[in-house]
């Protein structure tokens, strides 16, 4: 139990550094450029297609490119008899949790659902309310699961980044508008 509180915690912190990273990049030529793409569209139609949840759930998993040769790593440790089993535990429910964040992003943006909306209010999952800001001011609430560790992210950001609305914004219009060919 102690592996996966730790893990929930975890996973929402660095779902959340990776969606900040994400929002500030701006560079659509990359080999993650199609991500970055993803992340600056999300801010333009905040609102996703309705899915079933395994669905989102797949497509998601799908998309963390990092999940595969991540759990091949956690594999080779199992192998590793000196390797603490709690380390394991805990690796294993980020890899898990880190697809339960996307799902969690999604419902917050779409679901109508009492027991997700149940859920976040009790912290389980992301909530609307405390999501919106991240849509409404700039640069701050990133995180993905439940949003607890965004007071520590709202100060990494404050502190590295101007917001993406000064530049990921102005970066999409210019791409969307084919001003900005040299980005794509």
């Amino acid at each position: 139990m102690a592996a996966f509180i730790l893990a929930f915690i975890l996973t929402d912190f660095l779902n959340g550094l990776v969606h900040m990273i994400m929002d500030h990049k701006e560079s659509y030529d990359s080999f993650y450029g199609p991500l970055v793409a993803n992340f600056h569209l999300h801010h333009q139609t905040p609102k996703y297609t309705k899915r079933p949840l395994p669905v989102v759930y797949f497509n998601e998993t799908g998309a963390k490119i990092w999940l595969v040769p991540f759990l091949i790593v956690i594999l080779s440790l199992l192998m590793n008899k000196s390797v603490p089993p709690f380390f394991l535990h805990t690796m294993v429910y980020i890899g898990i949790l880190s697809s339960v964040a996307e799902v969690s992003h999604y419902l917050c943006h779409t679901s109508d659902s009492k027991t997700a909306h149940f859920l976040a209010r009790i912290g389980i999952l992301l909530s609307r309310v405390h999501h919106a800001p991240h849509h409404e001011a700039d640069n701050m609430n990133y995180a993905f699961l439940n949003g607890m560790s965004d007071p520590l992210i709202n100060l990494i950001a404050r502190t590295f980044f101007k917001g993406y609305k000064t530049t990921t914004d102005q970066h999409f219009v210019n791409y969307a508008s084919g001003a900005g060919a040299d980005q794509r």
